[in-house]
């Protein structure tokens, strides 16, 4: 029972996935937030030349405004962020529940990668939203750097080990 414990966590972070996916855009948009808060002109200068299409929508400063540039970046950036943080949830869950293996890093992006999968599904159910395969990409990715990081984090540790049992 103990180690369901360490399942909450992760439960919790996924469920607070599916009410974000739940949420209409309209109530999410930052861009109004952006615009009042923070004088954002300074910037147009310096990204105004960049251009690109995500999810057959121009992504520029001409289409969306400063404060619409700006807001992209924020929510792609954040589905990176948030599945960066899953996976570590998941492995953290994964690593307290079974002894130690090499493949919990794999299972644990696996499971990110489902629940990437599921999110934009669900988010297709939500006014407004639209499941994007290009968003999957994000959210793996968040879960790739996150197995990077686990994998550098626990090479350093073994690494200190293997330094201290040298020195003795």
């Amino acid at each position: 029972m103990k180690k369901f414990g360490y399942w909450i966590p992760s439960l919790l972070w996924m469920g607070m996935i599916y009410y974000s996916s739940s949420t209409p855009y309209e109530k999410q948009d930052v861009r109004p937030l952006l615009g009042s808060w923070f004088n954002l002109s300074w910037l147009t200068p310096f990204v105004e030349g960049i251009t690109f299409t995500y999810h057959n929508q121009e992504v520029s400063v001409a289409a969306q405004g400063i404060e619409g540039f700006i807001e992209f970046f924020i929510r792609k950036g954040a589905h990176i962020g948030v599945f960066f943080i899953l996976t570590l949830l998941l492995y953290t869950a994964l690593r307290h529940s079974f002894r130690k293996g090499k493949r919990l890093c794999a299972i644990a992006w696996f499971l990110t990668l489902f629940y990437a999968v599921f999110d934009e599904l669900h988010q297709g159910l939500t006014p407004n939203r639209t499941p994007y395969v290009g968003d999957v990409v994000l959210d793996a990715l968040g879960g790739s750097m996150a197995v990077l990081a686990i994998f550098l984090w626990e090479k350093r540790i073994t690494d200190e080990k293997r330094s201290l049992i040298s020195n003795d």
